[in-house]
């Protein structure tokens, strides 16, 4: 027959409580700071127009960096030839698609991109090569 001793389990409780006492004590959530001292949300850019041209550029400006020749400033240029490679692709889908469809400016616009895009990306290969 086992004999539980009722001042050792009274004890081994109190303790317990006492414990538990302690954390929720420590867990006192801080005091919020003082609303003068929060600081103030960033003004939110303007986003520009959705057109046209702002969809080449955001294409090329992606080429562009993976071409390395965008990049955070003080870091080593990044390359990634295969989604440079898709991201001229992308402009070029996008030139037969819209073929015939685009204003002069427009056209000129795409033209450029391209041929300024794919003659980067030769020349970053052909340097990759030797």
């Amino acid at each position: 027959m086992i004999q539980i001793d009722d001042d050792w389990k009274r004890q081994a409780q109190e303790e317990k409580r006492k414990l538990a006492e302690r954390e929720a004590a420590s867990k006192k959530p801080a005091p919020p700071p003082p609303a003068a001292a929060e600081p103030e949300a960033p003004a939110a850019r303007p986003q520009p127009d959705a057109s046209f041209s702002t969809l080449v550029q955001a294409i090329m400006t992606q080429a562009l960096y993976y071409l390395g020749e965008l990049g955070e400033e003080g870091e080593a240029p990044l390359f990634n030839m295969d989604v440079a490679k898709h991201q001229i692709d992308t402009l070029a889908v996008i030139e037969a698609k819209t073929k015939g469809n685009l204003s002069a400016d427009e056209q000129s616009m795409l033209d450029q991109a391209l041929y300024d895009l794919r003659s980067r990306f030769v020349s970053i290969a052909t340097q990759m090569i030797r």
